[in-house]
């Protein structure tokens, strides 16, 4: 998948079906965008979407009902996350939230995570080590005008070519 979109932590929905993303409105929220962007081809309801070039996670594994995950249990997830992105090798990655913004921009920015902030870098592209970062602010919080400029954006982005060289070698 060329683009990965990573939360937070599982919902409650998500940890009902066990597939990220789905089940709640969030997750509702987040299959119909990436249906709007020809990413999803089923409904924003269905349990297991069947998502086209996309691939979507969490920092966390795990859910607390009652609190948002620990710094250490985004700690001992970290390798986990790390080992999707080696495997997925996306060209694009959307931290989905503030938290998910900070963590990757920890890891896959040289610029200090307190720098970036997921409303005023919301629907733009951030340059990062071997990946464009595109902050998405929460699905649920978005207004339609907010929605509308991540779309356009994305699909600017989708009609350009966003590959980089990371990897490759020319002939």
């Amino acid at each position: 998948a060329d683009f990965l979109f990573v939360g937070e932590t599982p919902g409650s929905g998500a940890d009902r079906t066990g597939v990220p993303f789905t089940g709640d409105e969030r997750g509702e929220a987040l299959q119909h965008v990436l249906g709007l962007l020809g990413l999803n081809n089923s409904l924003p309801s269905d349990p297991e979407p069947e998502l086209d070039n996309a691939f979507v996670t969490y920092l966390a594994r795990c859910r607390d009902p009652e609190r948002s995950p620990t710094d250490e249990e985004i700690r001992t997830c970290e390798l986990y996350l790390n080992a999707e992105v080696r495997m997925i090798n996306p060209e694009i990655l959307v931290p989905v939230g503030q938290r998910a913004l900070t963590e990757i921009a920890t890891e896959y920015t040289t610029t200090p995570a307190a720098e970036f902030d997921v409303s005023e870098d919301h629907a733009t592209t951030i340059r990062g080590r071997g990946f464009e970062i595109v902050p998405m602010r929460d699905p649920l919080a978005l207004s339609d005008a907010e929605r509308e400029a991540f779309l356009d954006h994305f699909s600017s982005l989708m009609d350009r070519d966003y590959r980089q060289t990371k990897g490759r070698r020319s002939r």
